[in-house]
């Protein structure tokens, strides 16, 4: 009986927080941040990113001129490839941003939680070209954005070292980077008419005495120096510059044939068929919608029929003179 109400007193000791007896093991609550997300350092880079494409073409042009190799055959300065390999990074609040040259521009979120992000703000595509010079360096195709994909602007600008000196997003999904290097210090770094080869600076030579004897146009000037860009691998062309179409977005129906418009109305009159099944096998009612033309439903009225005098030109400001 004794014994009995010693242990019934120990019970009742434990639930009202009392100490606990000499001999028990105390129990310890740690609470520790989950880091087992895509921002996990102990999963290497290439299992965290999964990028879109591969970057423009630079490292196999890079080894050959390193080897002495067809060095107009480089997309650009030739003096920026020995940047081509290495990464900088800079951290912007609670962001840390890595940059590297002519390959992708990232972003990883500092932080503990268990889905920090991380992700491609661009892939290396293209030059910016203006004025005889190279002025920015374009990363696209980066990881998905509503409708789009992520893009960044890598500005080049003067400095005493290779560093990423400034990160900012001027509108929702492009951003804008300042790298800084001793690289394009000199007025001529950025040039572009002296890394073309000899045959296409020929041809800007025409193109500017074509400009100056008026045989073209200022627009002409401008498409055809693009041309010559495109040639020599700065600027890609108009098809290759076109945005990779996401699920899900405004555009990826993709009805730009006939062929695919019909391929469309009939899968979809065969999930309407089906449906319609399943309506009736439950006995649930249906009515077929009332057909109005796609101006009713924009809030327009439908257009009156117009007099002959009208249909043959007339302006119809006849009944006003």
């Amino acid at each position: 009986m004794a014994a009995g109400l010693a242990r019934l007193l120990l019970l009742l000791g434990l639930s009202a927080g009392g100490p606990a007896p000499a001999g028990a093991a105390k129990m310890k609550v740690v609470e520790e941040p989950n880091a087992f997300g895509v921002n996990n350092p102990f999963l290497p880079q290439a299992s965290r990113l999964q990028a879109k494409r591969d970057p423009s073409p630079v490292s196999d042009r890079f080894c050959a001129w390193t080897l002495g190799i067809s060095v107009r055959s480089l997309p650009g300065p030739v003096h920026l490839f020995r940047l081509s390999g290495k990464c900088f990074s800079l951290v912007e609040s609670t962001y840390k941003y890595e940059f590297c040259p002519f390959h992708n521009v990232t972003q990883h979120e500092q932080t503990f939680r268990w889905n920090a992000y991380s992700g491609i703000l661009g892939i290396w595509h293209e030059w910016e070209i203006a004025n005889n010079t190279f002025t920015g360096m374009w990363m696209r195709d980066g990881d998905a954005c509503r409708s789009r994909s992520r893009q960044s602007k890598v500005e080049l600008a003067c400095g005493k070292s290779n560093r990423l000196a400034h990160v900012s997003e001027p509108s929702t999904c492009v951003y804008a980077l300042t790298f800084e290097t001793p690289l394009v210090c000199h007025p001529h770094a950025l040039l572009v008419y002296p890394t073309l080869p000899e045959a296409l600076q020929r041809q800007w030579d025409q193109v500017e005495q074509d400009l100056a004897d008026e045989l073209i146009t200022p627009q002409g000037h401008e498409k055809l120096l693009r041309t010559l860009f495109e040639d020599a691998g700065y600027l890609k062309t108009p098809e290759e510059n076109e945005p990779t179409q996401l699920e899900g977005g405004p555009d990826s129906l993709g009805f730009e044939t006939l062929e695919n418009c019909r391929k469309a109305h009939k899968e979809l009159s065969k999930e309407i068929k089906r449906l319609k099944g399943l309506l009736t096998q439950h006995g649930i009612p249906y009515t077929r919608p009332t057909e109005t033309s796609n101006l009713e439903h924009l809030g327009h009225e439908t257009p009156r029929a117009k007099s002959p005098e009208q249909l043959r030109g007339d302006p119809g400001l006849r009944g006003s003179l």
